[in-house]
């Protein structure tokens, strides 16, 4: 009897977890999420589950190699560049097929007051001149880029508590999606935000605080993601990834 395919999948987004689902109960398929560790309650996955790093390019290339990884799908955050681009050369020095599976970005649409930032830090000098009460929901492990502007009052959003550098004037908001409109724009409305600052980290979990901001005709400071790296190969959504598999003859008719 042949071995189970082994299909490794770099998680931590919704799509990871949905295709470690579908995988989990596919006949002859053994799955493993790899999760960064950096949300201390990630909850249940199917499945097998690691934790941690790999040590770079190299000591991914050697766990592909020990484990007998049949495929590998990085389905991480689109802000987590440096994984993605060590998942290409992992791929590419062992061997193992691999693809970036990765959300469709937020577009504006008419209506939108939408502003484009390169990068956290570029957000922040940009800041200042849009707003003074902000709703910054780029993630705890950003916020060191603001902490710097004494003016603005921020209100974070995160699922667990930052950690410092924070601006001066700070209340955090301790809250995990996905968030309906009518939520958003009650909150928007109540603490006065003129102001919205978030990664374009697409999906609808996060969405509605734009469609929120559309409605009060807050600006929004969108901070784009980073390209996918070179030689990868990009899959917008779960179905299609199931379905390269099966082509592939790694997941069955």
């Amino acid at each position: 009897m042949n071995p189970p395919a082994h299909i490794l999948v770099l998680g931590g987004t919704t799509e990871a977890r949905r295709l470690a689902t579908a995988l989990s109960g596919t006949p002859g398929v053994r799955v493993t999420t790899s999760l960064a560790g950096r949300v201390s309650r990630p909850g249940g996955l199917p499945g097998e589950v690691r934790v941690g790093g790999f040590g770079g390019p190299e000591g991914l290339a050697a766990w592909l190699r020990e484990h007998r990884v049949s495929a590998l799908v990085d389905a991480t955050h689109p802000f987590a560049a440096t994984i993605s681009e060590h998942a290409v050369r992992a791929a590419h020095a062992t061997g193992v097929p691999a693809v970036l599976l990765r959300r469709p970005g937020w577009r504006p649409g008419p209506g939108d007051r939408w502003h484009d930032a390169a990068s956290l830090d570029d957000a922040a000098r940009r800041l200042p001149a849009l707003g003074s009460r902000v709703f910054l929901t780029t993630g705890r492990l950003g916020l060191a880029a603001f902490a710097a502007l004494d003016g603005p009052h921020f209100l974070v959003r995160s699922v667990e508590p930052p950690g410092p550098p924070l601006p001066r004037h700070c209340e955090v908001l301790l809250a995990r999606g996905p968030f309906t409109v009518e939520g958003e724009t009650e909150l928007l409305r109540d603490r006065r935000i003129d102001v919205l600052v978030t990664k374009d980290s697409g999906g609808t979990a996060t969405a509605a605080k734009l469609t929120a901001a559309r409605t009060l005709g807050v600006p929004v400071l969108v901070v784009r993601r980073p390209p996918p790296p070179a030689g990868a190969t990009v899959i917008e959504d779960v179905p299609q990834v199931l379905a390269l598999l099966r082509e592939r003859g790694l997941t069955g008719a």
